[in-house]
């Protein structure tokens, strides 16, 4: 049997990533797993790959941030709006913000935390930037070190162009 202990939901708070937060919840539960919920505020230099966007403490000289703990700490704060209430009575969960390129940054966390599945939504906020730089879930699927479940929105039908079938 598989034993899930630590579990990895990975969200954009999008309509997709809600309702893969109610089978990685469901998922948690039912093996009582850690559950990590990651979110990666969005930036404009997520794709850049010379531009470090990284926290940079207060005080330090020599760069911008493009990430600081205002920004952290909003986007905890949504975190826990969007998904404090739905946990309920489940009390082993953490919420997490990072900040960088998604698919690293995911996979990074995974590999740190000693995550067994990543749980996602199949799509999520922004169609423009996943034919410019490719799918976040694709990305991770193809690299991380353990499972990737992702769950599609029964709302959004996919249907074949002509009649494939």
């Amino acid at each position: 049997m598989v034993d899930y202990k630590n579990i990895l939901f990975c969200t954009d708070l999008s309509e997709d990533a809600n309702i893969a937060f109610l089978h990685a919840l469901d998922l948690a539960k039912k093996h009582q797993a850690k559950l990590h919920i990651l979110h990666i505020p969005h930036s404009s230099y997520s794709y850049c790959r010379h531009v470090v966007d990284e926290y940079v403490p207060e005080g330090v000289q020599g760069g911008e941030a493009f990430f600081d703990g205002k920004i952290a700490e909003k986007a905890t704060e949504a975190l826990k709006k969007q998904y404090a209430e739905k946990l309920g009575d489940f009390k082993q969960y953490e919420f997490i913000v990072k900040s960088g390129s998604p698919d690293v940054e995911i996979i990074r966390y995974a590999r740190k935390n000693n995550i067994d599945v990543i749980v996602m939504g199949a799509l999520g906020k922004s169609e423009a930037e996943r034919l410019e730089h490719g799918s976040t879930v694709g990305s991770v699927s193809k690299y991380a070190h353990c499972h990737v479940i992702a769950i599609r929105n029964p709302a959004k039908q996919f249907t074949l162009p002509g009649n494939m079938y």
